[in-house]
């Protein structure tokens, strides 16, 4: 059986996002009235809030995923810890566990036996393959190996399974001074690392890149232990459940979705330079209060998401309502002069008709490609023909068709955009030879301005009031 995005799966999202955090009585099996309770334990790769206070995260599509294809209705319960979601999952207060969580190896001991133990839950088959790293302030010197750490302080988090797979490392350097942290995730731990009041901190690869851009100061410095996969764990109990989820990952894995997934949150990585990033918060707090209101407005006329213009707008201009090409673009969304008349813009160095103009251009270009094509694909593939234009974008899908890739996927179409610029490829387009490459990095970068103005929401202020 191949598992899809169902057809009402929009509206199954919006439902995800209504989140519990009150305790549950013991939950009957999932299928007994086809509600599946989860204990979510959120991280900043696997479940976090996104733009107006959607969930988004690897684990949470997923999971998504799984109970649209077997019809379940999904009760979320949030914990603040490892040892509270495998409590919820002991006391049959939750069938599932989700959150960065690395299945106990066979030799792993138990350390209190006060606590609840990994062990006694079930684990599914893994999802997704992720090696611990250490995390430094860029301030001071790179270590290159444990042995550069001396006796400094590590802080790692507490019953994910991550200390496992630096057991090693914590047996031989018994001088560092390694540190189990019970009440914070993975971005609380690398924050502490930029701010200086933690010298290092061991965090999945995954969390560091999808805090790479809002921590600038903090950086990796080598790997930490080997490459596990992350699973769910299940209550001990539902077997048939445990099962039944293995079945639905190993379709995901052979029908491309874990993949999709893994391209979405995960890459592409580090296409924002750290200066570029330090830059762009700088500017977040002094120039997008000023401008705000204008991508608000234009989402309100547009449905574009406000973060996503943003974003573009900085890529294009810096928030430079006055900004000018040699090319002969101007203004906030560096929009053309065919452009600007087509879609009635008089001035295009107003940042209100720049800013509405170029939303609706967008809008536009996303309600053209056709039906079929899903999100986020659908937004990448927009902001590409924004970038190169509708005629070289659909050029480069019937590249990708020809190259036997998808073409209604971002990840296949990056893939056939940059052949558009040889001769021998463009040559056969309809709409000639054109710089491909431009618009892969165009597409990069604004997902990492967008990421960045997501992520930011819950530490920035003029952020959090537009989610409430």
């Amino acid at each position: 059986m191949q598992y899809r995005w169902p057809a009402h799966f929009a509206a199954f999202a919006l439902a995800v996002a209504a989140m519990c955090s009150c305790p549950l009585d013991p939950a009957p099996p999932p299928e007994v009235e086809q509600t599946l309770v989860v204990a979510v334990r959120p991280g900043p790769a696997s479940w976090y809030t996104a733009a107006h206070g959607a969930r988004a995260g690897f684990d949470h599509d997923l999971l998504a995923r799984y109970a649209a294809a077997r019809g379940f209705a999904l009760r979320i319960v949030e914990v603040d810890s490892a040892d509270a979601l495998f409590a919820k999952l002991a006391a049959g207060e939750a069938h599932l566990g989700v959150g960065g969580l690395y299945p106990p190896a066979p030799s792993h001991v138990k350390a209190d036996a006060a606590r609840p133990d990994p062990r006694a839950a079930l684990w599914t088959h893994g999802s997704l393959a992720v090696e611990p790293v250490l995390v430094y302030n860029r301030s001071a010197a790179r270590p290159r190996s444990w042995r550069d750490v001396g006796a400094a302080e590590v802080a790692y988090e507490e019953a994910t399974g991550i200390e496992q797979l630096i057991g090693a490392a914590r047996a031989a350097f018994s001088r560092i001074r390694w540190q189990a942290a019970s009440d914070l995730d993975a971005q609380a731990l690398i924050a502490q690392v930029a701010g200086g009041t933690l010298p290092f901190a061991v965090v999945p690869a995954v969390d560091a890149i999808a805090a790479r851009n809002l921590f600038a100061d903090a950086d990796v410095a080598f790997a930490a232990g080997p490459r596990r996969e992350q699973a769910w764990a299940v209550a001990p109990a539902l077997r048939t459940l445990r099962d039944d989820v293995d079945r639905f990952l190993a379709g995901a894995r052979a029908d491309g979705i874990l993949a999709r997934l893994a391209e979405r949150y995960f890459e592409p990585a580090g296409q924002v330079e750290r200066i570029d990033a330090g830059i762009f918060q700088e500017r977040m707090q002094a120039l997008l209060p000023r401008y705000r209101p204008l991508f608000e407005q234009a989402e309100a006329a547009t449905g574009v998401e406000w973060r996503l213009l943003a974003a573009i707008a900085y890529q294009e201009s810096q928030w430079d309502p006055q900004a000018t090409s040699e090319t002969g673009v101007r203004g906030m969304m560096q929009i053309t002069e065919d452009t600007a008349s087509r879609l009635g813009i008089a001035d295009r160095l107003d940042p209100q008709q720049s800013t509405l103009g170029a939303a609706r251009y967008f809008a536009e270009l996303r309600a053209r490609l056709p039906e079929r094509i899903a999100e986020p694909d659908r937004t990448w593939l927009a902001l590409a023909a924004f970038n190169i234009g509708a005629g070289s974008l659909e050029d480069a899908r019937i590249l990708a068709q020809r190259q036997k890739l998808n073409p209604d996927l971002w990840a296949d179409v990056r893939k056939a955009l940059p052949l558009l610029a040889l001769p021998e490829y463009g040559a056969l387009a309809r709409n000639g030879i054109a710089r491909g490459g431009m618009p892969v990095a165009f597409v990069d970068r604004v997902r990492a301005f967008h990421d960045i103005l997501v992520r930011q929401a819950p530490v920035a202020a003029f952020v959090v009031a537009a989610v409430r």
